[in-house]
């Protein structure tokens, strides 16, 4: 991972802007919608965007303690923006490092088409519930795994319905316990993630350990929840834990 995303909270913080044109134009209107106050490169900030790309100011500003995106110029880039999908509140930056805008844009197309206009309903509404959520599964485990098993596609839920919002109510009336503890062994297809089933990936993101055969590819194991467990083994283990565990092999 080339640089750790971020989600900056900017409403009424200052942001230096310099540059002029169409690129600055640009930068001026995603820092309007995200809130924030636009000031001179004299001014106090803690982040910069320079939209003309210039060495000579990005370095001025560096020099300050300035976080610095310069237009361009990856290489003087302290952060880069990404391209965005919003479903207010919902959120998807979309980041190449800097390699290519272009692609980046071609992704966040992908998703607009694939992504219900009403996804921020339904975060909307799963805020609203959080007390009734955590009274129905006092549980932090349970909670995540029922959660999960609501979000999962075809649940009550699921996020590329429509209607997801709609149902929360009527998923939380009859939502059954979540099994405490289950565990999966799989066969991969490869070490190559993007021979993975949908079922796998879909596991990978839910599992509480993932226990794997030693040769299995990190690239692999990064599919996995980031804060899932990760345990080398020769053999699938006796006693797995509570929640959801995997056991992956690769192919013989």
């Amino acid at each position: 991972m080339h640089s750790l995303p971020v989600f900056l909270t900017l409403k009424g913080r200052p942001v230096i802007l310099t540059g002029a044109g169409e690129a600055a134009d640009a930068k001026r209107r995603l820092l309007e919608r995200a809130g924030a106050r636009i000031v001179a490169e004299e001014d106090e900030a803690a982040i910069a965007i320079v939209a003309d790309g210039d060495e000579a100011t990005a370095a001025r500003l560096r020099a300050r303690g300035v976080l610095v995106n310069a237009t361009d110029r990856p290489d003087l880039c302290d952060f880069t923006l990404p391209a965005i999908v919003d479903r207010a509140p919902v959120l998807i930056a979309i980041g190449t490092g800097g390699a290519s805008a272009g692609l980046a844009k071609a992704l966040r197309q992908r998703f607009e088409a694939l992504l219900p206009q009403r996804l921020g309903a339904l975060a909307t509404a799963l805020y609203g519930m959080r007390s009734a959520i955590r009274a129905r599964w006092p549980d932090a485990a349970a909670r995540r795994r029922a959660i999960d098993a609501g979000l999962s596609p075809g649940g009550m839920i699921d996020p590329f319905s429509d209607n997801a919002a709609d149902a929360l109510p009527l998923w939380l009336e009859r939502q059954h316990d979540i099994a405490a503890s289950r565990f999966v062994r799989m066969r991969l297809l490869s070490g190559d993630p993007d021979d993975l089933t949908l079922r796998t990936a879909r596991l990978l993101g839910e599992a509480d350990r993932v226990y794997h055969h030693p040769a299995v590819p990190p690239a692999i194991l990064d599919r996995a929840r980031a804060d899932a467990a990760r345990i080398p083994a020769a053999a699938p283990p006796a006693d797995p834990g509570e929640g959801l565990s995997l056991w992956l092999d690769l192919p013989r």
